[in-house]
């Protein structure tokens, strides 16, 4: 039984406090853009399916927690479905009704009838908000935990490893990567560990002199509190000295600052990844869906608890390493969200950017066959990164094991 209460605590929710929040603020970024327009919304969801709690507000909004935690939608005026997508038969009718029953004025009220430009701003405010949550949590953490930094020194290499071979010496002190300044280790080691395989130029220190290193990271799954892990490492160890540890907490103005760059950051990192695994770069099995996610959100969560004195700090630990990984998966999901792929926001906005350059909507045919390949292409990820979840939590080892 308590093996069940611990498992919920750092698993469960942990997932539906991420999850929650950033797909509340992506909605919300939907919502506020389309009331700023006039736009009549009937119903704002978070997750799918069944109602848990459900509530009408004095503008006739019907505002509700499903019981299917993985999304959540703003369904306007008019709307047969929750992806708003527009029906051509259904859209005709509808504007004859409204015209019959509301006159000629409502039709102003309704998502699909308003201009163009209009509808593109209420489509891409929902990932911009995502990008201003991450820079808002990544502000917040800059104010109140500080950034803390270790010099990327070489106090050891590995026989054989790339450092090594690459011609790198204990004493050197990293302070660029392809021509970018580094803080300290930390970003030394995430920087590394995305680019296996790829030759890196570092700028180092030595001897009072400026040098330049070229080696390319190998790649090696490693255990960490996040589980097993393909990662890009090069062979150089740290080991921390007095005097070596530097903290800075930032001020707002700073903060926001960096939580800007952060966002914009990570948001490079994501399309880095997503490009080396299109091109066979990475191997395919990294990528995580809403099992993955959950395990990783208990992890953060666990881990930043662990070693507090009471359970107050160990709560106010975990959730402080939360906001961190919401901020990154924030980005994740505005990134996505955006790429042109129907049922997608970015499949909205390609739509609207034909219906703007022709002056006139894409056939409902076409429309229509968009968003059935596109929903066929959302399914099948989806599939494919449960079925690599299911694989690393070793689920069908575990069944098979039941049964033999």
């Amino acid at each position: 039984m308590l093996h069940w209460v611990e498992y919920v605590f750092f698993s469960v929710v942990p997932f539906l406090f991420v999850l929650g929040l950033v797909v509340t603020i992506h909605e919300l970024g939907h919502f506020l853009a389309a009331k700023a327009c006039g736009v009549a919304v009937d119903q704002f969801s978070i997750g799918f399916g069944r109602p848990i709690v459900s509530w009408r507000d004095k503008a006739g909004v019907n505002w509700q927690i499903a019981w299917i935690p993985l999304g959540g939608y703003v369904r306007f005026s008019g709307d047969e479905t929750a992806a708003s997508v527009p029906d051509h038969e259904d859209l005709m009718t509808l504007r004859a009704q409204v015209l019959r029953e509301e006159g000629p004025a409502a039709l102003n009220r309704y998502f699909h009838f308003k201009p163009v430009w209009q509808r593109a701003i209420v489509v891409v405010a929902g990932p911009m908000a995502n990008f201003v949550l991450s820079t808002v949590l990544f502000a917040i953490l800059l104010m109140t935990v500080g950034e803390t930094m270790v010099p990327a020194r070489v106090d050891g290499l590995v026989p054989g490893g790339a450092a090594a071979k690459a011609g790198f010496q204990v004493g050197d002190v990293i302070k660029a990567i392809d021509g970018h300044a580094i803080k300290g280790f930390s970003d030394m080691r995430e920087y590394v560990g995305l680019r296996a395989g790829v030759p890196i130029t570092f700028t180092v220190q030595r001897a009072g002199q400026s040098q330049t290193v070229v080696a390319s990271p190998a790649m090696r799954e490693m255990q960490s509190p996040l589980g097993k892990q393909k990662i890009g490492v090069i062979g150089i160890e740290g080991v921390q000295k007095p005097g070596d540890v530097t903290h800075h907490r930032y001020n707002p103005i700073e903060a926001v600052g960096g939580g800007a760059v952060r966002t914009w950051e990570t948001l490079k990192t994501t399309v880095f990844v997503i490009g080396r695994l299109l091109h066979g770069q990475l191997p395919a099995d990294q990528l995580s869906g809403p099992l993955g996610i959950a395990q990783t959100s208990g992890a953060i969560a666990h881990v930043g608890a662990e070693g507090a004195p009471n359970a107050w700090l160990a709560f106010v630990g975990g959730l402080t390493a939360l906001l961190g990984w919401a901020a990154l998966l924030s980005v994740s999901i505005g990134f996505m969200n955006v790429l042109p792929v129907p049922v997608l926001d970015g499949g909205h906005l390609l739509f609207y950017a034909y219906e703007a350059a022709a002056r006139r909507p894409l056939g409902a045919r076409v429309q229509a066959a968009g968003y059935r390949v596109g929903l066929a292409l959302l399914l099948g990820l989806m599939l494919f990164a449960t079925w690599n979840d299911l694989q690393r939590l070793r689920v069908f080892q575990i069944l098979g094991g039941l049964f033999s």
